[in-house]
């Protein structure tokens, strides 16, 4: 993977030059590309993600589809401004930050989503930002998995082995919940949404992180027991 920065007016990006690049026939690089409606007046909007940010299904190829997420606040700070921030840098912004965490993780090998690229838009003392991410062929969530009753024992167990793979690799995952999980057609989970996330020493972060995860089961099936998670983290070691 070969990251790349480019700087126009008040706005940067960041992206993979293997999946973004201004030669005939692909998307241009421009911040257009990082807006709804770019993709609508296309035809190439495909779907819609739940949450804040309303993450958009994209067609950017006849065979592959991205994800466009841009960043919004929540809770009180959503109060003040639900898409600014404050800026501090480029390399500082939460879009530059979360594409290179997840291209370091997907060059390890990691079950991670192709990063494709990343944008800020510069206002003075704030910004904007969004992110552009491959989709994963035929993924669900895990939420939609336990509120159907189609995550069995296995699966629980494939997930805790999982996390444990991006433990060993020093990922805390400060919102590892249910929603940021998905689990591919073949059955086998991958973790997507780095947002302020961090490489970190061995730590207590690890078991915050996977009693994080156990509420956020329980909230969305409550008789599910999460031991079978706990069995498959502690069997990779």
């Amino acid at each position: 993977m070969r990251l790349a920065a480019l700087q126009q007016r008040n706005w940067l990006i960041l992206h993979d030059v293997d999946s973004l690049c201004d030669a005939p026939g692909t998307h241009q690089i421009d911040p257009d590309l990082f807006t709804g409606d770019y993709w609508r007046e296309r035809g190439l909007i495909v779907g819609e993600a739940p949450g804040r940010g309303s993450s958009l299904f994209l067609q950017a190829t006849p065979t592959e589809q991205w994800v466009l997420r841009p960043y919004r606040r929540g809770g009180v700070a959503a109060k003040l401004s639900k898409k600014r921030y404050l800026w501090t840098g480029a390399e500082r912004t939460r879009a530059f930050r979360e594409l290179r965490l997840t291209a370091k993780l997907f060059e390890q090998g990691l079950p991670v989503p192709r990063p494709v690229a990343s944008c800020v838009t510069h206002y003075g003392l704030t910004y904007e930002a969004a992110l552009i991410t491959v989709r994963i062929a035929g993924a669900k969530a895990f939420a939609e998995l336990l509120v159907n009753d189609l995550a069995d024992e296995a699966l629980l167990k494939r997930v805790g082995a999982m996390i444990y793979r991006f433990h060993q690799a020093g990922l805390d995952h400060v919102d590892l919940n249910a929603r940021n999980i998905l689990i591919d057609s073949r059955g086998e989970p991958w973790l997507i949404d780095f947002d302020r996330c961090r490489l970190r020493s061995p730590g207590k972060w690890g078991k915050a992180n996977l009693e994080r995860l156990e509420r956020s089961v329980h909230k969305f099936k409550p008789a599910t027991t999460t031991s079978p998670i706990i069995q498959g983290y502690r069997a990779t070691r």
